[in-house]
C-alpha cells in the first residue's frame, strides 16, 4: 500500500465511534504521510483514548549505521516474522486503531503519477489495525499492518490496509498473536464495498479527495 491517507471527520466524531476519550479538540490533519502527525485510539486501564503520534517507526540498518546515517521511518508493518516487529506484535498493549476515511494509491506514469482515493462504502470513518510506542528516536510513533489486496486496489497496488469492522476493534485491541495473523491473512474485504475516485491531482499535490473536501472545510 502507498503511505498516503486521509481522515474527514472531527476530533469528536472520531472520539465518538471509537468511545474514546481524550483531547476532542486535537487537530485533526487532513492527510497523513509518513513521518507527519496522525491520530491513533488506544487502551489503557479499560479505557480508549484518542491521541496524536507520528507516522512510522525508527528504522535503522546496518548499512545506515556504517554511513552514519540518522534512523529513517517505516510506517506498514507487512512481515511480521521480520525482527523488527517480532516481539512488539505479540503484545496487546502495543495495539492501536487508526482512524482513517480515505486511503490513497499513485495510478499513471512516472513523473505524473496522481491520486486515486479509497473508501468504504457506508464507513466514514474507519478503523485500520494498527501498532504504537514510545521510541527513543522519535517519541510515541505507531504504524499500520497491511494484508494482500483486494480486486478494487490490486489494479494499483499488492497491499491495502487491515481494515476492521466495529465489532472487531476489541478483538484486535486485546488478542493473541493469532488473532494478528488472522487478521492479516483473512480475504480481503469485498471490491463491491468500496468506491473509488480517480483525479488529476499530482500525487505530491497534498489536495483531498472530493468527498472529503466539503467535510474538510467545517473541520
Amino acid at each position: 500500500m502507498s503511505r498516503l491517507y486521509a481522515l474527514a471527520a472531527t476530533a469528536t466524531e472520531i472520539a465518538d465511534h471509537f468511545g474514546a476519550g481524550g483531547d476532542v479538540d486535537i487537530a485533526v490533519p487532513s492527510e497523513m504521510i509518513e513521518a507527519c502527525p496522525g491520530l491513533v485510539v488506544r487502551e489503557a486501564n479499560g479505557r480508549r483514548m484518542l491521541g496524536q503520534m507520528l507516522w512510522g517507526f525508527p528504522r535503522l540498518t546496518r548499512e545506515m549505521r556504517l554511513r552514519g546515517d540518522p534512523p529513517g521511518r517505516i510506517g506498514l508493518v507487512a512481515d511480521l516474522t521480520n525482527p523488527m516487529w517480532e516481539t512488539l506484535v505479540v503484545e496487546s498493549r502495543y495495539r492501536c486503531l487508526i482512524p482513517l476515511s480515505h486511503f490513497a494509491n499513485p495510478n499513471g506514469t512516472p513523473g505524473e503519477k496522481t491520486r486515486s482515493w479509497f473508501s468504504r462504502e457506508g464507513q466514514p470513518i474507519m478503523a485500520w489495525a494498527g501498532f504504537c510506542k514510545n521510541t527513543a528516536e522519535f517519541g510515541p510513533v505507531y504504524a499500520g499492518m497491511t494484508m494482500e489486496a483486494n480486486g478494487a486496489v490490486m489494479p494499483y497496488n499488492e497491499r491495502m490496509p487491515v481494515l476492521l469492522e466495529p465489532h472487531e476493534y476489541a478483538r484486535w485491541l486485546h488478542g493473541s498473536i493469532k488473532d494478528v495473523i488472522a487478521f492479516q491473512f483473512r480475504p480481503p474485504p469485498p471490491s463491491d464495498r468500496f468506491t473509488i475516485e480517480h483525479t488529476d491531482d499530482l500525487w505530491r499535490s497534498g489536495k483531498l479527495p472530493p468527498t472529503a473536501q466539503p467535510q474538510a472545510s467545517l473541520l
